[in-house]
């Protein structure tokens, strides 16, 4: 048989390793300690659901302090005053001036020429003097008939006399026993008629006058009615030379020379430039707030200038309104129109308010809840604002001093409740 070499083996023992026992009960102590530190963690994240980092977050501090409402944007500049002239017939334009020419007010820019207005124009003059003619005509007849009822009057007059005077000599005559009493009654008789006659003659003469009266007042009023034809065909002749309403400059011609064109086309502009505003387009939002009257700025050329709203318009267009500020003192110099100028207007102003700097949540939540950072959770809370301007919203309910909200970034949160923020 051949011999093993069990009988050379030497069991051995091992060393025992002292060292790793601590080393095994300090990693067991760190083990427990980074879970007692990391549990709340653990508990908000797997309590959230969800986790957003910061970096994906805007966020501001509640604080104290001013807030000023204003309106800033950029205006250009308008004149106040820029009047554009229209035909006030259809005719033919000859222009007396040019695009930017000085004008003075009262100056003729234009005349038109329009053969049928002036065809009319003769033709109710005519009419006003054949109208003229008949009523002088009709007085002429009304003072001859007056004369004939008053010849009429006048005579029945004296027959009315003579008939008392011959009474009264027949009484005397019958009383002396002169004559027959059938002379008296017939005396009588005559004086009667006669009382008649004249009684009949004052009345034509009254009934004469009325009647002529008549008929004079209304050959008069046809008579001033054609006046006033003929006046107003006169103003339209002379609106056919085209003035200046205001010192300025031309601004913008519509037509070009020996132009025909209808009535009420648009001839030529004239510019004040005198009185210059500036005119801005404000948010719907904030124009419902804007007043006439209410301060502001306006800033260009590297100077400042105060003004106010002296107009806001009535019409939305594209969500827009269309407002005007005036300067406020001394009027600018070496500006030009549609000059682009920046503007601010001042609303409100408070001095110390609970507030907060604007942002997505104002409109996407409509400001009614925000998200507060509380122990590294973003917590949804229901808030109440008031007052706004661009860059800071008042707080009126909801929120205290020295909170941190967020301000944007908030659409990553889908709406939970809490949401854990990582760094």
């Amino acid at each position: 048989m051949i011999r093993d070499t069990s009988a050379q083996d030497k069991l051995l023992t091992p060393p025992e390793r002292r060292w790793k026992r601590p080393v095994f009960l300090v990693a067991g102590v760190a083990l427990v300690a980074a879970m007692v530190m990391g549990l709340p963690a653990l508990a908000r994240m797997f309590g959230s659901g969800q986790s957003v980092g910061i970096s994906r977050l805007s966020l501001a501090e509640v604080t104290f302090g001013p807030l000023t409402r204003d309106i800033a944007g950029e205006g250009k500049v308008v004149a106040a005053v820029s009047p554009t002239l229209y035909a006030g017939n259809a005719g033919t334009v000859t222009l007396a001036v040019q695009a930017g020419d000085a004008v003075q007010k009262g100056q003729v820019l234009a005349n038109l020429f329009s053969p049928e207005l002036l065809a009319r124009l003769g033709q109710e003059r005519s009419n006003a003097d054949a109208l003229q003619s008949e009523m002088l005509r009709a007085e002429a007849d009304a003072r001859q008939q007056r004369a004939q009822a008053q010849s009429a009057l006048e005579t029945a007059a004296i027959a009315h006399k003579t008939a008392q005077n011959d009474l009264a000599r027949q009484q005397q005559a019958f009383e002396a026993g002169a004559t027959a009493r059938m002379q008296v009654d017939q005396a009588q008789d005559v004086l009667e008629r006669a009382q008649v006659a004249l009684k009949q003659a004052q009345q034509l003469l009254g009934l004469k006058d009325e009647s002529t009266k008549f008929e004079l007042q209304a050959k008069r009023q046809a008579f001033e009615r054609q006046q006033m034809v003929v006046r107003d065909v006169q103003r339209q002749q002379d609106e056919l030379t085209v003035r200046s309403p205001v010192d300025g400059q031309v601004g913008q011609l519509f037509v070009s020379e020996r132009m025909s064109v209808a009535k009420d086309a648009k001839l030529l502009s004239v510019v004040d430039l005198s009185a210059l505003e500036v005119q801005m387009q404000v948010a719907e939002s904030f124009a419902r707030e804007l007043q006439v009257g209410m301060p502001g700025e306006i800033r260009g050329n590297n100077q400042t200038w105060k003004g106010a709203v002296s107009s806001v318009s009535p019409e939305v267009v594209n969500n827009e309104v269309a407002a005007r500020l005036r300067f406020e003192g001394q009027r600018p110099e070496q500006l030009r129109q549609n000059q682009r100028l920046s503007v601010r207007v001042l609303l409100d102003h408070r001095d110390r308010v609970l507030a907060v700097a604007r942002g997505s949540f104002v409109e996407e939540g409509g400001g009614r809840f925000v998200y507060v950072l509380q122990d590294g959770q973003a917590v949804k809370r229901a808030i109440r604002l008031g007052a706004q301007s661009l860059s800071l919203v008042e707080v009126i309910e909801g929120l205290q001093p020295g909170e941190r909200v967020v301000v944007s970034g908030a659409d990553n949160f889908h709406g939970a409740e809490r949401v854990t923020i990582s760094q």
